[in-house]
């Protein structure tokens, strides 16, 4: 895949004062990311922060069973390695790539440093920290409240959020596996969603029709975590 025209494709990386860009431009670090591709797991030391722009990466915890459940999703809003620059340097969720794309990547010094160093780069990078924290517990909360058909709604809207495009190549299976529930289930929310005419699903592609349906349909969470993502992060980006 051939790299992105220009890093700053990735909101937070855009956003980056001139001298930060500066320093950060030549040591950013172009990757493929596949789908798939666990970017660090549970209890590992992180050797670098990710920046997508076109790909989407799943945080997912993990039980002792081998179960797993999402806990959040990041795209070109955000960045995969938070524990780094908040003194954790390794986190017991996994980071995983569930749609296909690249993105950009920084070494842990590096980060460690620019996070000590600069204070506009601290408050960007706590701000998002805040938002994807939201984002965590919203989740929580919706997968214990709400209707697997709800739940389907937040997680297609949330991706639409961050990918070009109103596609998104994923099975029913991995779907399953993300929001932590049984296939089966996930077949029946996403016949629901296409009897409606919101969606049609075929081969491992979702392609939403009707997103100002799909918003009617979801539960208060997307809405909870939309408005907080627009209220930390900045409206415009830095040029």
């Amino acid at each position: 895949m051939a790299p992105a025209a220009d890093p700053r494709e990735n909101h937070l990386l855009a956003a980056l004062p001139c001298a930060e860009w500066r320093r950060w431009s030549p040591q950013l670090e172009w990757t493929d990311l596949p789908l798939g591709l666990g970017l660090y797991e549970s209890g590992s030391t992180l050797s670098h922060v990710y920046f997508p722009t076109t790909s989407i990466v799943s945080l997912l915890y993990v039980m002792e069973n081998g179960a797993s459940a999402e806990i959040a999703v990041v795209g070109n809003e955000g960045l995969v390695g938070v524990s780094l620059f908040m003194g954790g340097e390794s986190t017991p969720s996994r980071a995983v790539v569930q749609s296909a794309g690249g993105g950009y990547r920084l070494a842990a010094q590096t980060i460690k440093e620019e996070f000590d160093r600069s204070p506009a780069v601290q408050h960007l990078l706590l701000r998002y920290t805040q938002a994807l924290i939201t984002q965590m517990a919203q989740t929580a909360v919706c997968n214990r409240y709400h209707t697997l058909d709800q739940q389907l709604c937040r997680w297609l809207l949330l991706n639409m959020d961050r990918l070009a495009g109103d596609e998104v190549a994923m099975t029913q299976e991995l779907i399953a596996n993300m929001l932590g529930v049984r296939r089966e289930g996930v077949t029946e929310a996403a016949h629901k969603l296409q009897l409606a005419g919101l969606i049609r699903y075929r081969r491992g592609h979702i392609t939403v029709l009707d997103r100002p349906g799909l918003e009617r349909r979801t539960c208060e969470c997307y809405a909870v975590v939309k408005r907080e993502y627009d209220r930390l992060l900045p409206a415009r980006l830095a040029t």
